[in-house]
């Protein structure tokens, strides 16, 4: 498989992640938003990475299907779900997936009150997650599952930003801020970027 990516997107970041998770080999090809090759123009409908080129040669575009097609066609994370606990797990996701955009203009905000504007949105997002954990190492026990790779992407970018500039997204949430550890610890938000990510993600 290959993946067509923007180094500092989110929703890659969330692919790729999955697939490190469940041990899939993978390419990744980047390319510039201000300069996409027209090869990808055809593949792409939607001229937005990620696309996943499967090993048949095929492009799958759009982060959710993209996510579905690698959940669905290999060994899930969780196995034995029910269709209650699939669709469960599906809107939790999604309750991340709709924020990492949010988490990216607060990430950008000129001065304190444009920062306080766009973090409400976000906090009640991390409000709700608060309330949801157990206090499990993981969202719904001790194995990662899908939910754990959606929310890992907006932990570990607020990771790097209160590393870098003392501002703590995750505020006085505990249980979030364990989950977070946890998620870091594990070494999969390392894994599922590229190796200067840090750098280019702190420029943007």
């Amino acid at each position: 498989m290959k993946i067509v990516s923007l180094k500092i997107c989110p929703f890659v970041q969330r692919v790729i992640a999955l697939l490190e998770a469940k041990g899939l080999p993978y390419d990744v090809e980047y390319i510039t938003l201000d300069n996409k090759p027209q090869w990808f123009l055809e593949i792409s409908p939607n001229a937005q990475v990620p696309v996943l080129i499967t090993d048949d040669g095929e492009a799958l575009f759009e982060s959710d299907a993209i996510f579905e097609y690698i959940e669905e066609s290999y060994a899930p994370l969780q196995a034995n779900l029910t269709p209650v606990e699939k669709a469960q797990n599906r809107a939790w996701t999604f309750l991340a997936t709709k924020h990492y955009l949010t988490q990216c203009s607060a990430q950008r905000s000129a001065d304190a009150g444009i920062l306080a504007e766009r973090l409400e949105k976000l906090e009640k997002a991390f409000d709700t997650i608060e309330a949801k954990l157990t206090g499990s190492t993981y969202f719904a026990g001790e194995e990662i599952g899908t939910v754990d790779i959606a929310w890992l992407v907006l932990l570990h970018r607020a990771c790097i930003i209160e590393q870098r500039s003392g501002h703590d997204f995750i505020g006085d949430r505990p249980k979030l801020k364990a989950w977070q550890n946890a998620l870091m610890l594990s070494g999969l938000p390392a894994k599922s970027v590229a190796p200067d990510f840090v750098g280019a993600f702190s420029d943007f």
